[in-house]
């Protein structure tokens, strides 16, 4: 059976956010569109402060979640639902309709609080286009449940035993696999 969904999880910086980034422009440097949103840390000197959203197609960003900002508490961040609603459910919905290969970094406590994120996330998936997802490591959800039970998929965990390598494999194998 053929790979179609790359799993990708692993504990806090591992490296899942630098192996993403490689796959992006792997796919890219292919000629092909990549859609879909990456998730980065907001740092202030070496203190994380929040997370902000990148939409792969456009490249608009977003606060995702803040320490000091509005809306439901996951940990010390407060996620900023309006902005996951548009820009990050958004760029999963025009993933679907237009990219070659979509990603979604990540499907976890923070973007699980939108009802249209999760929605975004069921369309990509129904769109049967390949993907990247980087699926949180313990929690569990029926969406998450959902996700790593794609028939196509292949689930990679990453480890300090094992990023160094992967961050070679993968890149290259979802490249070769997009023709």
């Amino acid at each position: 059976m053929t790979t179609r969904v790359w799993l990708l999880t692993g504990p806090p910086g591992i490296g899942k956010s630098t192996l993403v980034s490689k796959v992006v422009f792997a796919v890219r440097s292919k000629g092909l569109g990549v859609g879909g949103c990456l998730t980065r840390e907001v740092r202030k000197g070496k203190e994380r402060v929040g997370f902000k959203l990148t939409d792969l197609l456009s490249g608009n960003e977003a606060e995702l979640a803040s320490v000091t900002g509005l809306g439901p508490r996951v940990g010390k961040y407060r996620v900023n639902i309006t902005n996951l609603s548009t820009l990050g459910a958004g760029s999963l919905v025009r993933a679907a309709e237009v990219a070659d290969f979509i990603v979604i970094d990540e499907v976890g406590p923070m973007e699980l609080t939108s009802p249209e994120f999760r929605k975004g996330v069921q369309a990509c998936l129904a769109s049967g286009k390949p993907m990247l997802v980087v699926l949180h490591e313990s929690m569990k959800d029926p969406l998450i449940t959902e996700v790593a039970g794609v028939p196509e998929g292949k689930l990679v965990e990453l480890t300090l035993h094992n990023r160094d390598q992967v961050s070679k494999e993968i890149p290259l194998e979802i490249a070769l696999s997009l023709g």
